[in-house]
């Protein structure tokens, strides 16, 4: 493990070098042309993240061994609110988590005597405050705006449950989820290092073999707003004085589906021509915690009301979020 670990360093230390010499030795690019600007971008970025996004996925696979879905409700079951959405949210980050298992989860969680608030702090954490994002932000954009985006999306999670809950909305869900009586099942297992190693390689394999493709599609998309978009344009659109930008940024992301890794890329090219870095960060936390694929798996257990409120609470804490980062940054 210690000398797949340097040889990750190793790869991530030459990537810029390489893909300078890859582009503009033997490709003969220009550096001040548009299509050797975007085919840089590309072959730097496209190793560069996916070598990120191997290296998380491993280590949060072993993380992931130690705890479950059924773990996690034991946790959360009983929790007051306040308290538990605080729980919830930090829960969130670390917990396994994707928008097919909502609906087994938000059940679980229900039959567990968890309250609906801090069951929303969960479902809103879990895919917005993710490793994927966490780590390709410090790597894209240094520690700072990691620690911030942390911040205030847990912040977002955690009131937006609390409001959820004080509103008192239970008669909004399918009333069968109550009537469901969900198997204790205990997953717990005595695994030794080794059998944590192997499932942080599975989940490379699961997690890394499924959205690479979203991956590389974004990098791509990135590379062409890097080398051709003007960055007058993007400026004018997505730009600081666009007091405008975060909420429609957030109006737009939200019928959209991507993943933090898919979406980054993008974010970053968006960035590099000038767009606010509050209003990039709008957009991307808005297609990955209000992706329409899991409002339509979400209406199987809820009424549209509850997901009409979920998706106003959460958007108006995610423009906060905007806001507060073109302020900072």
């Amino acid at each position: 493990m210690t000398a797949a670990a340097a040889a990750w360093a190793a790869a991530y230390i030459v990537l810029h070098p390489i893909a300078n010499a890859l582009t503009y030795d033997l490709f003969r690019l220009s550096r001040d042309s548009h299509l050797g600007s975007a085919v840089n971008f590309f072959l730097y970025d496209t190793p560069k993240v996916l070598l990120l996004l191997t290296g998380i996925v491993f280590l949060m696979g072993i993380v992931r061994t130690f705890f479950s879905p059924e773990s996690t409700r034991r946790l959360l079951g009983g929790r007051r609110e306040g308290v538990g959405n605080v729980a919830a949210a930090g829960l969130g980050i670390v917990t396994p988590f994707c928008s097919c298992s909502a609906v087994p989860l938000f059940i679980g969680f229900v039959e567990a005597g968890v309250p609906l608030g801090v069951t929303f702090s969960f479902l809103i954490s879990a895919p917005m405050v993710n490793e994927v994002a966490i780590v390709l932000l410090f790597g894209l954009f240094g520690w700072k705006t990691a620690a911030l985006y942390i911040g205030l999306g847990l912040a977002i999670a955690i009131a937006a449950g609390w409001v959820i809950g004080r509103l008192r909305m239970e008669r909004y869900v399918e009333p069968f989820v109550f009537e469901i009586a969900v198997g204790q099942l205990d997953s717990r297992e005595s695994l030794t290092w080794s059998d944590r190693a192997a499932r942080g390689m599975q989940a490379i394999r699961d997690i890394v073999g499924r959205v690479w493709p979203f991956v590389v599609a974004g990098i791509a998309v990135g590379a062409a707003i890097h080398g051709y978009v003007p960055q007058d344009t993007m400026a004018g659109i997505m730009g600081e004085g666009a007091w405008w930008s975060v909420p429609a940024a957030v109006i737009l992301g939200v019928p959209m589906y991507s993943n933090a890794a898919g979406v980054l890329p993008v974010i970053e090219a968006l960035i590099d021509k000038g767009a606010a870095l509050g209003t990039a960060l709008a957009f991307m936390m808005s297609v990955v915690a209000l992706s329409l694929p899991e409002m339509i798996i979400l209406r199987r257990v809820l009424k549209w009301q509850l997901i009409a409120v979920f998706i106003a609470v959460v958007a108006c804490g995610i423009m906060a979020v905007g806001f507060v980062f073109n302020l900072v940054f």
